[in-house]
This record gives structure tokens, C-alpha cells and sequence, in this order.
């Protein structure tokens, strides 16, 4: 990728780049201060006692790359949702990090079955929680967030509903989106399809995780049966060109997360990765971080993976957070204002200089 004969961005250029995360999770977001914190307030047996402890249990350190792995990390970080001061707590401080990596938008997903379950509060209140803690710290930090639900494949279906539900009653009063994420390998979308043709009804964004861990079909299948606005990683796709072309003919949006698709063995390597080639196809392709504190990263530090190893540039990067504007689920408007934010605080032509107090 070109650089248009300018040196690479710095560290300190890309922090400073205004930024957009379509594609983070709540649970894997946690700051493993405010973990430790909580196990002792709350008396829980953990494996560790301390950060340093703490960390390779919630988070990838010298772990094969494998996406069961990547997987058992949330095994421990799912068992802090102890109180609903708890859940604010940690929410709010999931959007204050972003923050501080100069996100300007976000669209941060969660699953409300995963909150509820250790402590056995209701779906609808647990929701709730997260949408007051969100809202407060996006005023607080000057960050604009959108959320969406998750549901989870290999779980009940009947749960699955229930938690659809709660996303349609909340659609545009706080909800922006539904997603599907969990074994796709195991769990075809079948019998959610009714779920997410409903969300379309009712108006909520479609995103759905697929072409990860399975074949180019499990996106074909995402688009054509479950109404995908939206490919959550969807890398895969690269393998199969009819579905590439149904991408483009559909318009549909990859939220591309770099490091976790090298954590769970989806490339082998970065150098690899099939982001180059999205974008030299002219999908709309976005970068995202996807879990950051399993993946030990910002947004920034993707950047930075973009620009070493793939050897982005500017207008690459430029590209993909217009791109991410471009396809966010805020309503037509929003959206329209967001883009053109973004157009004025990003040129085309040179790197501006840019204020980490830019309001969008």
C-alpha cells in the first residue's frame, strides 16, 4: 500500500487520528484493575490475585493461535457482572477507554444473557444498566456510542429470542443494532431467521459474525438468509468469488478486527491478511479491535499493525474509517452528519494536524 512518497504515520499521528470501533465487545473490554477490584469486593475465587496474575487467564500472552483459546478467556471474565453497580461501572469504563484512544464513534455490541446469567438478573434490566452507564460516559468522555445486542448461536433459541425481543423494544431508544456471534461451524442461521428478519422490521442494523472461523458460505448464508448489513471479521469471504461479489452488489460492510484473526488462527500471519485485498476490491471494509482486553490492544495499536505490516498508509486508513462512518447504524441523518464530521477532520489530500478535542 502506497504512503504517497510520505514517511509512515507515527505512533503519535495515529493516536491522534479521530477513530471509529463498529466492531468491540463489551465482555472482552474489561480493565483487569477494575476485575481485581471487584473479585475482592465480592469475595470471588479466582485463579490469581493480582493483575500480572490475572492476565494470561483473561487474556492472550504466549497462548497457541487458536479460537477455542481465544474463546476460554471469557470463561473467568464473564463471572464480574456481580451487581448492577458493578455493570455500570464496568460499561462506563469500557467507553472511557475508547475515549481515550480519540474513538469518536463507537458501536459497542454486548450480550445481555452473558451479564444476567452469574447472578441471575433479569435480561431487561441488566440492558438497561448498560444503556444508562454507556450514555453517561459518552457525555463525559465526548464520545458518540451506538450499541448493539449479541445473540449467541450455540445457546437456546428460545433465549435467543427473549433477548431479541428486549433489542426491538429498544430499537432507536437506545439499541442501534442486533448481532449473531458464537460456533458457526456447529450452528447454521436457520432457525434464526425469523429473529433477524423482525429486526429489520422494527429498524435495527444487522451484523452478523461469520467467514472467521468457517468458509466464504457462512457469509453468503449471513447476507441472503439473515439480511447482513454487516460481516463481523467475514475474511474468509476473500476465498470465494461469487460471494465477493455478492458483497459488492449488496453493498454489505466488513468490520475487519486484525489481531484477533491472527489469536484465533484465522491467518497465520498479518502479513497475510486479506485486508489489503478488501479495500483493493473497493468493499467496504472497517478496522476494528473486537475484544481489546483479551487481545492486550487499542484501536490504535491495529493501526499501527496496519501501517508495519500490511504498509497502509494515510489514504488506506483514511478510507476505512469513512468507510466505517459510512455504513454505522445511526439513523440516516446522524449518519450523514457523522461522514461529514469525519470528511472535514480527515482530508484527502496530506495529514492534518489534528485535536484530540474534536467533537463529532
Amino acid at each position: 500500500m502506497s504512503t504517497n512518497g510520505q514517511s509512515p504515520l507515527t505512533v503519535e499521528q495515529l493516536q491522534a487520528m479521530p477513530k471509529i470501533d463498529l466492531h468491540r465487545h463489551l465482555e472482552g473490554s474489561l480493565r483487569l484493575p477494575t476485575l481485581i477490584e471487584i473479585a475482592r469486593d465480592f469475595g470471588l475465587d479466582l485463579p490469581a490475585g493480582d493483575v500480572d496474575s490475572l492476565r494470561p487467564f483473561v487474556q492472550i500472552t504466549d497462548d497457541p493461535p487458536d479460537h477455542e483459546v481465544f474463546l476460554s478467556k471469557f470463561g473467568i471474565l464473564r463471572l464480574f457482572y456481580r451487581s448492577p453497580e458493578a455493570i455500570y461501572r464496568l460499561a462506563y469504563e469500557v467507553v472511557a477507554d475508547a475515549a481515550a484512544d480519540n474513538i469518536k464513534y463507537l458501536e459497542l455490541r454486548f450480550s445481555p444473557q452473558a451479564l444476567a446469567r452469574v447472578r441471575g438478573f433479569a435480561l431487561e434490566d441488566v440492558t438497561n444498566w448498560v444503556i444508562t452507564a454507556v450514555n453517561q460516559a459518552s457525555i463525559d468522555h465526548n464520545i458518540k456510542v451506538g450499541l448493539i445486542i449479541t445473540l449467541v448461536r450455540h445457546e437456546p433459541l428460545a433465549q435467543a429470542q427473549q433477548v431479541a425481543e428486549i433489542a426491538y423494544a429498544h430499537a432507536g431508544k437506545g439499541i442501534l443494532g442486533l448481532d449473531l456471534a458464537g460456533d458457526e461451524v456447529k450452528f447454521p442461521p436457520a432457525p434464526f431467521i425469523p429473529i433477524f428478519k423482525e429486526a429489520k422490521a422494527v429498524g435495527l442494523g444487522v451484523t452478523i459474525h461469520a467467514g472467521e472461523w468457517a468458509s466464504a458460505v457462512g457469509v453468503r448464508q449471513a447476507i441472503e438468509e439473515l439480511y447482513a448489513d454487516r460481516v463481523g471479521h467475514g475474511v474468509r469471504a476473500i476465498e470465494d468469488s461469487q460471494v465477493l461479489r455478492l458483497i459488492q452488489e449488496r453493498g454489505v460492510a466488513l468490520e475487519v478486527c486484525l489481531t484477533s484473526n491472527l489469536q484465533t488462527g484465522v491467518v497465520h500471519s498479518i502479513g497475510h491478511h486479506p485486508l489489503s485485498d478488501m479495500l483493493n476490491l473497493k468493499l467496504l471494509a472497517t478496522l476494528n479491535t473486537d475484544d481489546p482486553s483479551v487481545s492486550n490492544l487499542t484501536l490504535t495499536d491495529e493501526y499501527v499493525v496496519a501501517v508495519e505490516a500490511l504498509g497502509f498508509g494515510y489514504p488506506e486508513l483514511r478510507q476505512l474509517i469513512l468507510n466505517a462512518a459510512a455504513v454505522s447504524f445511526l439513523p440516516k441523518d446522524e449518519r450523514n452528519l457523522l461522514v461529514a464530521s469525519f470528511s472535514q477532520q480527515l482530508p484527502e489530500r496530506g495529514f492534518p494536524a489534528i485535536g484530540l478535542n474534536s467533537t463529532f
